[in-house]
C-alpha cells in the first residue's frame, strides 16, 4: 500500500520560490507545501462560509438592512439579496477564467480573493438602514454582486493551478481539498453560528452579532493574500499563453471544446444539487419534520465533517483506482439510497435520523465530487483549462445551486410531498451519471497541452 504522505512538508522548506527562480518543475512538484494548497482552496472555503453564515443570520440581516412592517417581507428581501450574488457568477466565470488563461493563474487568484475581501467587508461594515437609509440596501446589493463575480472566477484558476503543480500521481488528492475546504467552511460556520445564537440575545444578534461571524471569516484573508502573492506561476503557463487575448480564450473554449464543457457542466450540476440539498436540511428539519431550530442547525455540522473526511478519501481513491469509478459508484449508490433514506427520515423524525440522512448525502456526494473536480480540468488543454472549469462551475452553481432551496420549497408546497428533495436528487443524479460515464478516464495521463 502507498504510505507516502499526500502533502510533503519539509520543516526547512519555505514557500515556493518566486517567479524567475531556477528550481526545476520536478523539484517544485516533489515538494509542494501545504501552504500552497491552503492558498488555492481558501477562496472556495470562504464561499461556503459566507453562504452558510448568511443563511444562519438571514433574519437578522433582513432586520438591519431591509426593515418592513411584515417580518416575512423583510426576510424575503434579505434572501433575495443573497440570491443576487448568483447572477454575476457566470460573468465572473467567463471574465476571470479567461483572464487566468491569458495572464496566468496567480494574477487571477490574487484578483478573486481581493474582490471577495472587499465584498465581505462591505457587507460586514455597512451601517444599518436606521442610520443611512436606502444607501444601506444599495451597498449590500453591490457587495453581493461583487462577491458573486469573484466567486464565479475562483474555482477554475485555483483548481487548475493545483493540478498543474501537483505530482501526476497526486493530482486528485490535492484537488480534493477544494471539496474538503467546503466541509471545513460548513463546520466553521456551523460552530460560529451555533455559538453566537446561544451566547447572544436576539437584539444583540440583529445589531452586531451577525457582523462578528462575517468578520471572523475575513481573518484568514491576509494570510491567503500573502501566500498567493508568493506563489510561482504554474510551469505550464508560457509566453505563448500570455499572447493569447482573453477574447480568444473564450472563442477557443466555446468553439473547440464544447463537449468536455457540457459534460463538466452536467457533472457539476449533479454535485451542486446534492450539496445544496444538504445545506437545505436545516430548513427541512424545521419545516417538514417540525424539529426545533437548535436541533436542526446541527445538520450542517455533520455535513461539514463528513464532507472533509470523504472528499479526501475520494481524492485518494481517484488517484489509486481512477476518476470514473470514483465518480460513478458513489453517485449511483446515492441515487439508490436517497429515497429509502428520506422515507426513513419522515417516518422517524428526530435529530438523529436527520443527521444520518445528511451524513449519507454528504459522504457519497463528496466521494463523487472529489473525483469530478479533477477529472473535468484534466480534459482541457492549458490554454482553456481555467476558463473551462470556471464557466462550467459558475453556470451550474448559478442555475442549480442558486435555485435549489427555492425549487425544493416550491415542490413541497405544490405537491405536499415531503419526499420531493429525494426525487429532485434522483432526477439530477441520473443525468450526472450519464455525463460522468461519457467522460474519458484521465488517471495516469499527462495534462493535455496546446
Amino acid at each position: 500500500m502507498d504510505t507516502e504522505p499526500v502533502l510533503p512538508m519539509p520543516h526547512s522548506s519555505p514557500l515556493p520560490s518566486p517567479p524567475g527562480s531556477t528550481d526545476s518543475t520536478a523539484n517544485q512538484k516533489a515538494a509542494l507545501p501545504a501552504a500552497t494548497v491552503f492558498a488555492c482552496v481558501l477562496g472556495n472555503a470562504l464561499e461556503f462560509y459566507d453562504f452558510t453564515t448568511y443563511t444562519f443570520f438571514a433574519v437578522a440581516i433582513g432586520r438591519s438592512f431591509f426593515p418592513a412592517h411584515d417580518p416575512v417581507v423583510s426576510l424575503l428581501i434579505s434572501v433575495a439579496t443573497f440570491g443576487v450574488g448568483f447572477c454575476t457568477r457566470p460573468l465572473g466565470g467567463l471574465v476571470i477564467g479567461a483572464f487566468a488563461d491569458h495572464a496566468g493563474r496567480k494574477p487571477a487568484m490574487m484578483l478573486t480573493i481581493a474582490l471577495m475581501a472587499v465584498g465581505m467587508l462591505m457587507l460586514a461594515l455597512t451601517p444599518p438602514f436606521a442610520v443611512i437609509g436606502y444607501a444601506a440596501p444599495v451597498i449590500v446589493v453591490a457587495a453581493r454582486l461583487l462577491q458573486g463575480f469573484a466567486l464565479g472566477g475562483e474555482v477554475g484558476p485555483a483548481t487548475s493551478y493545483l493540478i498543474e503543480v501537483a505530482p501526476d500521481d497526486r493530482r486528485a488528492r490535492l484537488a480534493s481539498w477544494q471539496i474538503a475546504s467546503q466541509g471545513c467552511a460548513l463546520l466553521a460556520a456551523g460552530i460560529v453560528g451555533f455559538t453566537l445564537a446561544h451566547a447572544l440575545s436576539s437584539e444583540a444578534m440583529t445589531e452586531w452579532g451577525w457582523r462578528v461571524a462575517l468578520l471572523l471569516g475575513l481573518t484568514i484573508i491576509p494570510g491567503g493574500l500573502y501566500i498567493r502573492q508568493r506563489l510561482p506561476e504554474s510551469a505550464q503557463i508560457s509566453d505563448r499563453t500570455h499572447r493569447q487575448s482573453a477574447a480568444r480564450v473564450l472563442t477557443n473554449l466555446l468553439s473547440g471544446h464544447p463537449w468536455p464543457l457540457f459534460l463538466g457542466l452536467i457533472a457539476i450540476m449533479t454535485s451542486t444539487i446534492s450539496t445544496y440539498v444538504g445545506l437545505y436540511m436545516t430548513t427541512y428539519g424545521e419545516t417538514a419534520l417540525k424539529l426545533k431550530a437548535p436541533s436542526a442547525i446541527t445538520a450542517p455540522l455533520i455535513g461539514g465533517l463528513t464532507t472533509i473526511i470523504f472528499a479526501l478519501l475520494g481524492g485518494w481513491l481517484a488517484d489509486r483506482y481512477g476518476r470514473k469509478i470514483v465518480m460513478l459508484v458513489p453517485r449511483i449508490v446515492l441515487i439508490l439510497a436517497i429515497y429509502p433514506a428520506f422515507v426513513f427520515l419522515i417516518g422517524h423524525p428526530s435529530i438523529w435520523t436527520l443527521l444520518i440522512t445528511t451524513g449519507l448525502m454528504s459522504a457519497l456526494g463528496s466521494l463523487s465530487s472529489a473525483a469530478a473536480i479533477v477529472a473535468i480540468p484534466e480534459l482541457l488543454p492549458t490554454s482553456v483549462r481555467a476558463s473551462g472549469l470556471s464557466t462550467a462551475y459558475a453556470f451550474a452553481v448559478t442555475v442549480f445551486g442558486g435555485t435549489t432551496q427555492f425549487v425544493l420549497a416550491w415542490l413541497i408546497g405544490v405537491s405536499g410531498d415531503p419526499l420531493s428533495p429525494a426525487w429532485y436528487m434522483i432526477g439530477s443524479g441520473i443525468l450526472g451519471v450519464i455525463a460522468m460515464a461519457l467522460m474519458p478516464e484521465t488517471k495516469g495521463r499527462p495534462l493535455p497541452q496546446d
